[in-house]
């Protein structure tokens, strides 16, 4: 008995050392055991629904695109960041809007004759691009009242006349004299003494003899001035008037020492409102926007 004890233990010792030195034979299928059906796989339920017909490229990176994760059909797919990037509209946008300021500077300067027509494709020819820019800049300038659309033909520069030139003043002084009259009263001489830079700055612009230069640097004095106040729609109607009054005008653009006597009332103007001088401020604007 103990002879045959240990024969079977030999041999249930000889049998675990051949296990482990073989483990593939325990996964082995033994005799009897079930087997698992292999699983239909995503691409063959595809086939199956749709009648064996054959993947396309489409198809299979669709299915690729679910097994990572990323999206399903159920899902807006995220735009990559090359989809996100500036679109040639935005330069096409920086194209008109660099016409525009080219257009502004001809209307001033005289090089865009009042009563003239001037079609959107000789003008992209003379800028070196293309008709569809100068067309939306145009349009721009007629919202603003600078030209007017002359159809099949292109836009036509608007005359200003003397009555023109007068309404508009009226316009302007209505509009902002009450304001300057009140700003007198409530802002401390400390701030009206910040915009003298801006004064300078017309000053300097008119000496060049530029209109082109002068009447921008004269908008930005007004716009400080009014922003003053507080009140945006405020600043933006009474600079739209403002530059629709500084459109050239039948007799061409203004003389040097026109310009210089303008800008020299910006400064006086600063000295009447630091003085509180409500009289002389009032007047200042009147006259200033009669010959602006």
């Amino acid at each position: 008995m103990n002879q045959a004890g240990q024969r079977d233990g030999s041999a249930g010792e000889a049998g675990d050392t051949s296990a482990q030195a073989h483990p593939a034979a325990d996964a082995r299928p033994r005799t009897g055991a079930a087997r698992v059906p292999p699983q239909q796989g995503a691409a063959d339920a595809d086939r199956e629904r749709e009648g064996g017909r054959q993947d396309t490229p489409r198809d299979a990176a669709a299915r690729s695109d679910s097994a990572r994760g990323e999206h399903t059909h159920s899902e807006i797919p995220i735009p990559s960041p090359r989809a996100a990037a500036p679109r040639p509209v935005v330069q096409r946008s920086s194209v008109r809007g660099q016409i525009l300021d080219a257009l502004r500077v001809a209307l001033m300067g005289g090089e865009l004759a009042p009563g003239e027509v001037y079609s959107a494709p000789v003008l992209g020819e003379r800028f070196g691009v293309s008709a569809t820019p100068v067309r939306e800049a145009m349009q721009q300038l007629a919202v603003e009242g600078a030209v007017e659309v002359v159809p099949n033909r292109g836009f036509r520069v608007v005359e200003r006349g003397a009555r023109e030139l007068a309404e508009l003043a009226e316009i302007r002084v209505l509009l902002e004299a009450p304001v300057m009259q009140r700003l007198a009263r409530s802002v401390p001489a400390e701030r009206w003494a910040e915009l003298r830079p801006l004064a300078e700055a017309t000053a300097r612009a008119a000496s060049t003899g530029c209109r082109a230069t002068y009447v921008e640097s004269d908008r930005a004095f007004h716009r400080a001035v009014l922003a003053l106040s507080g009140n945006e729609q405020l600043v933006r109607i009474a600079d739209d008037l403002h530059r629709r009054a500084q459109w050239p005008l039948i007799t061409g653009p203004g003389s040097r020492a026109a310009l210089t006597a303008n800008a020299a009332e910006h400064t006086a103007l600063l000295d009447a409102l630091i003085g509180k001088d409500l009289a002389t401020a009032q007047a200042l604007v009147r006259d200033h926007f009669a010959c602006t």
